[in-house]
């Protein structure tokens, strides 16, 4: 399947980047919505939230290469973020999502494990959005 550029539902079909946010803590979306408020506006980030491994990868697999980024938090009850990257890592090819995992631990086993099943990116909580929203930027 080849991939197509992502357009929000606008008049003007500014370019958006679709972000897959999974965090079991349902705060995590005020906490995004607030901070990305101008690039949601403007229209240049559109988020999605799932609020565990399961959802995510629901919505994935009615959403084909709709998201082009996902955040994904590592410690979540049932599937955790890095059972969710391997699936995704495994399922979605042409092209891959790119993803960032998010935890609360900086521990080296977690990014170690995270960089060899195929994380694009490690980030700790809490986020740094100032350097989140550079790094997103640079993507797009």
């Amino acid at each position: 399947m080849q991939y197509s550029p992502l357009f929000c539902q606008h008049k003007t079909y500014i370019h958006c980047m679709k972000i897959l946010v999974v965090d079991d803590e349902k705060d995590v979306q005020v906490l995004f919505e607030q901070r990305f408020r101008r690039e949601i506006r403007s229209q240049e980030m559109q988020f999605v939230f799932a609020f565990s491994g399961e959802e995510a990868l629901g919505y994935l697999n009615g959403h084909d290469h709709e998201a082009v980024l996902i955040l994904s938090d590592i410690n979540m009850p049932g599937m955790s973020g890095l059972d969710l990257l391997k699936k995704i890592k495994e399922k979605y090819h042409q092209p891959p999502p790119m993803v960032m995992m998010i935890t609360a631990y900086g521990d080296a086993e977690n990014y170690n494990t995270a960089m060899r099943l195929g994380a694009d990116d490690f980030l700790t909580k809490p986020v740094d959005f100032s350097s989140l929203k550079e790094k997103l930027k640079a993507i797009h």
